[in-house]
């Protein structure tokens, strides 16, 4: 199905004052106009902000989100080379303490409890993240700025299951990261030489009990480019809107047909095929290097995540046609399904 929703230029609110989906909050912008005011159903809102930050050898995770019913704030640091995994995960029962904004990087986030440290602090060149936790016996600190560049675009849409289900989201690829991890006190520098760069996910919505999603996500240098792959799949079907698009130098490409994502659940280490359904815009494959996975059983609700961090290598297309010839550029895909 191709995407018809129309690109939005000015401010608005995503919900009524009822609660449900404001009709002129449909569809797309390349910079954040939605306030997220949500006023539906108590354990159906779901509000996070997640931020990944990759570069040649590494990963750094964190997410802070809010599912009425629970909270989670939880950091991720990956090794690539020895598959190493330093993760701290804390959940809040009924979600208590947690506060987040209703726009895009419109207050800080900061939480502190039972060992972990998580600040996302809005500067004016950027997000500044900054964690502390103890895993398997090691001390992990990171201090990283995400800058954003002047005239940066993004891809941000509202994705309209119904009046009463919805969601918006706020995808950021492509966005320049400095700053230091540590382990045991062992500091590694990032910047733009080790092709780091930081991605967020801000997601503020009114969702259906069941969800079946994939998402795709890749940024580095592509002949002396930078570009970013954002893909989304299942969950936007029928919508009419799409989460698609790349980022070339700063300008989104958006794409608004269906992406399909092939690959082998049971086994998804193995290729996947990332496809515009109609188009030839895409044509990716995706080579997993490690697997991460999440299985969170709760009485009446769970999830489980396949989180696969590899490479992508094919062909994109822009907006006039234009190709770039992927090769190798560094991200992650995943299928997540969730009772929430």
């Amino acid at each position: 199905m191709s995407g018809n929703s129309h690109e939005l230029d000015r401010y608005v609110a995503l919900c009524t004052p009822e609660g449900r989906l404001n009709p002129e909050a449909k569809g797309w912008s390349r910079r954040p106009l939605h306030r997220c005011n949500l006023r539906g159903p108590w354990g159906r809102r779901k509000r996070w902000d997640y931020w990944g930050v990759t570069w040649e050898g590494g990963v750094l995770s964190l997410t802070y989100a809010d599912f009425d019913y629970l909270g989670m704030a939880s950091a991720l640091l990956l090794d690539l080379e020895t598959g190493r995994e330093l993760e701290k995960v804390v959940p809040v029962p009924l979600a208590l303490g947690f506060s987040q904004p209703d726009t895009v990087g419109g207050a800080d986030i900061v939480f502190e409890r039972l060992g972990l440290r998580l600040e996302f602090r809005e500067e004016s060149r950027g997000t500044r993240l900054v964690t502390k936790f103890q895993s398997h016996g090691r001390l992990v600190e990171a201090d990283v700025l995400v800058a954003r560049p002047p005239g940066h675009e993004t891809l941000n849409v509202v994705v309209p299951w119904s009046e009463r289900l919805f969601q918006f989201t706020s995808k950021q690829n492509t966005l320049p990261a400095t700053g230091i991890v540590r382990v045991d006190g062992v500091e590694q520098v990032i910047g733009p030489e080790k092709q780091a760069f930081g991605c967020l996910d801000f997601g503020r919505g009114v969702w259906p009990t069941h969800t079946v999603w994939n998402w795709a996500s890749a940024s580095g240098g592509v002949d002396g480019k930078v570009v970013g792959l954002q893909f989304g799949g299942k969950w936007t079907d029928g919508t009419g809107a799409t989460e698609n698009g790349i980022c070339i130098d700063g300008r989104l490409h958006k794409i608004g047909e269906d992406v399909r994502f092939d690959y082998d659940r049971r086994d998804f280490r193995r290729p996947w095929r990332i496809l515009t359904e109609t188009s030839d815009r895409v044509r990716l494959d995706f080579h997993p290097a490690h697997e991460k996975r999440t299985k969170v059983p709760l009485v009446v609700a769970g999830a489980d995540l396949h989180l696969c961090f590899g490479r992508f290598s094919g062909e994109v297309k822009g907006d006039g046609g234009e190709r770039v010839i992927v090769d190798g550029l560094f991200g992650w895909a995943e299928e997540m399904r969730a009772r929430w």
